[in-house]
């Protein structure tokens, strides 16, 4: 019974695309899982590229089969050199590794693609229209009327072989021509009425030059690139999904060997974010961000700069799920899949974000002492470090007050807590400026109450954290909200973006422990109270050094 009972939930856990590959194994149809990933170099991926890597590449290797990444760059007035390289880096830090022998280009198979056309027109399935895109349109028809055929579509095949070598040959103008496939005008399907899959464009690739003049449509090319390349599944996000006869029409009229299968996915949706590429342009061209990898955005080198790991990713697409059923996604789930990632694996540093100088009058000057502190108090593994301590600290200018409101345990007049790690302090005076500020807390201090000592004769309420003047690191941190005003939606009416004037916060006189100088870029920690933070690899430097804020420590989510 009990075996049983495994086998049930074994079978319950896997995801429906999973089972169409199981079943394509057990009856013989794949005998090894290839997948793709293939997206056109025109921008930088984004979270919801995420799902689709991890999906893909994760399917490759739980069935030790082979993940390719492939280029769609069928489309030059949008594609960069940049776009392919930033591409390349994101889908290896996703998946922790890549193998460039599966790395491929559709340009790679733009002579094949050519002749695929051309023994489709030899079939009788394709020809030369002369209808412009207007005209095209008109004649194919809506989701209730059948389309009617274009005049050109009965021209001969020694015609259309003729026109569509000249169309190749750089003979006709751009948008004067195109090759149509020959397919059914009356289909319910629109996409199977009659598709381009071929125009005349006169376009210089960033990796083939000006060798073309007509350049496949991505309906036309997908299906040989994933056939040439051996995928066994073709899998693609739901708005695929009407075009899925025309991906098989191709497959099966060119000819070839392989016949790849495509299933569809619902997409991740990720609330209150901006992903879409013309907008975060815009964010980019207005100077409202600083790049596609400005950390208030969930573009995944974005993500990567705010400090977000690939397993926190990883751990974020599999909560979300694999369905056919289009939901979304909150941002807190995220928030939390960092949290549980960083928690057990990152050192707890003290940082002041906001500076008072605590000054412990009866301290012996010039004396600095170094105190042993846990790097992480849930993970004993972690070991411990050498903290110093002197007569002059910093602390957080909140962890101070004149007039304490109720219940409030920190640092006042007359008060006593302990210094995180150190002794306890008794608040005896303060300083403040000519508007009424705090600039200094004086206090003294027990020699008896070291921590660790095993000091237990009295008690106190508050800890505050703390760094030692003499040694801190000063430095800059960067704290972030949403690009996204969510009170008033995504989107203006106007179709612009609601952005929260309080997205970002630069705090440019902050202090943390003089361990942290030795940080390299990505590098995160945790600052006590604070949150998690990373140093920023776009602006950080020895001399000054910048730190992101990836997550605060307060989580909302509730994992169900």
């Amino acid at each position: 019974m009990k075996e049983n009972s495994e086998e049930k939930k074994e079978t319950v856990s896997r995801n429906f695309i999973e089972n169409i590959i199981d079943k394509d194994i057990e009856e013989g149809r794949c005998k090894k899982v290839v997948t793709r990933f293939p997206p056109e170099p025109n921008g930088y991926l984004h979270i919801g590229h995420a799902k689709s890597i991890i999906l893909n590449s994760g399917l490759a290797k739980e069935y030790g089969g082979q993940f390719n990444l492939r280029f769609d760059d069928t489309n030059p007035t949008k594609e960069k050199s940049e776009f392919v390289d930033s591409i390349l880096e994101d889908v290896k830090w996703i998946c922790g590794d890549l193998d460039m022998e599966h790395v491929f280009y559709a340009s790679d198979y733009f002579d094949m693609m050519y002749e695929c056309a051309v023994k489709l027109i030899k079939k009788g399935k394709a020809y030369v229209c002369d209808l412009s895109a207007d005209e095209i349109r008109e004649y194919r028809g809506t989701l209730k009327e059948p389309g009617k055929n274009s005049p050109y579509r009965d021209r001969t095949v020694e015609e259309n072989l003729d026109l569509f070598e000249r169309m190749k040959n750089g003979e006709f103008e751009d948008g004067s021509k195109v090759l149509r496939a020959k397919i059914d005008m009356s289909s319910p399907n629109i996409n199977m009425r009659d598709p381009v899959i071929y125009r005349v464009a006169r376009m210089s690739h960033h990796r083939t030059g000006d060798k073309w003049c007509i350049y496949p449509m991505y309906d036309f090319a997908h299906p040989i690139e994933d056939t040439v390349e051996g995928v066994t599944h073709s899998i693609c996000t739901l708005e695929f999904e009407d075009h899925r006869p025309l991906y098989d029409w191709v497959v099966n009229e060119i000819d070839m060997e392989n016949k790849p299968r495509q299933i569809e996915f619902a997409k991740l949706y990720l609330t209150n974010v901006v992903t879409g590429k013309r907008y975060i342009k815009k964010l980019v061209e207005d100077g409202i961000v600083d790049g596609w990898d400005d950390p208030r955005l969930v573009s995944i080198a974005a993500l990567k700069r705010r400090g977000f790991t690939p397993e926190s990713i990883r751990m974020f697409i599999e909560l979300s799920g694999i369905s056919k059923a289009q939901s979304s996604s909150d941002y807190a789930m995220l928030e939390y899949c960092i949290r549980e990632d960083l928690k057990m694996k990152r050192p707890r540093m003290m940082a002041v974000l906001d500076p008072v100088k605590l000054v412990i009058t009866n301290y012996p000057e010039n004396e600095i002492e170094y105190l042993d502190v846990s790097n992480n108090q849930e993970n004993p593994e972690m070991g411990s470090r050498k903290v110093p301590f002197g007569r002059v600290l910093y602390i957080d200018r909140e962890d101070f007050k004149i007039e304490p409101p109720r219940k409030y345990f920190r640092l006042y007049p007359g008060n006593e807590v302990r210094l995180m790690n150190a002794y306890f302090v008794t608040c005896t005076d303060y300083v403040t400026d000519e508007d009424g500020n705090v600039t200094e807390v004086h206090c003294t201090y027990d020699p008896e109450t070291k921590s660790g000592s095993g000091f237990n004769a009295r008690k106190v309420k508050g800890t505050i954290h703390w760094v030692c003047a003499e040694t801190a690191e000063k430095c800059e941190i960067r704290l972030y909200e949403n690009i996204v005003d969510e009170e008033k939606g995504v989107y203006n009416e106007d179709g612009s973006i609601n952005v929260n004037p309080n997205s970002l916060t630069v705090l440019d006189d902050c202090y943390v422990e003089p361990a942290l100088a030795e940080a390299e870029a990505l590098d995160s920690f945790q600052f006590v109270r604070h949150g998690y933070f990373c140093v920023d690899s776009k602006d950080s430097t020895k001399e000054h050094m910048v730190f992101n804020r990836i997550v605060s420590l307060k989580s909302s989510y509730k994992q169900k």
